[in-house]
């Protein structure tokens, strides 16, 4: 446990200043083409866990076409419904030029791969493209790390129940209380810093208990939901590239999840 830790305090040190720089300070362009590798690095992870190694051209298609949704998304939003069309006809094109040796499900997670994390990475770009203050593109990270790390500790200190164990043993009801209340308290300081030295929040301290809430469970479902995947297929991480923290979707499961839903909720507010 103390070399796991080790491995995710480094992971942290490392890559916590990238992401702020490049959501912060660098240009919109650089943030695209980060979007673009995780994506593609997610649809890879993905169908390589579905499919494994005896598919890996699958695998690669899933992540081109990843990474391709959020270069749509980039270059031409208006028109994104026309990729995913494409994408569809791409995959079963592919199946059947293989003459059945691609399973449904395989399709069906290249697609999912391609077009959800895709998707869900991208919010990032609309959120970038309505104007709103760049500090806003954080919260997605924000409320879902923090879920996961105060979920983390308070499971290791006062968890007794276990939350769903057929899907993630380890997950407590008590860590996921503490993943809430953690997640409550980040954003309630998020609040208080936009109010204290970037002119004010566009979320008042209200809205954003129940904004915090709301990704706080939504984070759990995706943490969840990528477990359930895991488990069926039967591996431990996606991939390595965090190390200890796994692969894109391992470190990202959860910020799918939230991006899109901090987008919806922050446009209308």
């Amino acid at each position: 446990r103390g070399r796991i830790m080790k491995s995710r305090i480094l992971v942290a040190v490392i890559w916590v200043p990238v992401l702020l720089y490049i959501v912060l300070a660098g240009p919109p362009v650089l943030m695209a083409l980060a979007l673009v590798l995780l994506a593609g690095i997610g649809g890879f992870e993905l169908q390589d866990c579905v499919s494994g190694k005896k598919q890996r051209g699958l695998s690669w298609l899933s992540g081109v076409c990843a990474a391709l949704t959020v270069n749509w998304y980039y270059y031409t939003p208006d028109i994104i419904e026309s990729f995913f069309l494409l994408e569809l006809l791409i995959f079963f094109g592919y199946a059947i030029f293989r003459g059945g040796e691609i399973k449904f499900h395989q399709i069906m997670a290249g697609l999912f791969g391609s077009i959800a994390i895709g998707y869900s990475f991208s919010a990032f770009l609309r959120l970038e493209a309505s104007g709103i203050h760049r500090a806003y593109l954080l919260l997605p990270f924000i409320l879902s790390f923090a879920c996961d790390t105060f979920a983390f500790f308070a499971g290791l200190t006062l968890g007794k129940h276990k939350l769903a164990p057929k899907v993630s043993p380890k997950k407590t009801v008590e860590g996921s209380v503490g993943g809430l209340a953690g997640n409550v308290v980040c954003g309630l300081l998020f609040v208080w810093v936009m109010d204290r030295w970037f002119g004010g929040s566009v979320v008042s301290y209200g809205p954003m208990v129940l904004l915090a809430l709301a990704c706080g469970a939504v984070a759990q479902l995706g943490d969840l939901s990528f477990s359930l995947i895991k488990r069926e297929f039967g591996i431990k991480d996606y991939g390595k590239l965090f190390l200890a923290h796994g692969g894109v979707l391992d470190r990202f499961d959860s910020v799918l999840f939230v991006a899109p839903l901090v987008e919806i909720i922050l446009s209308v507010l």
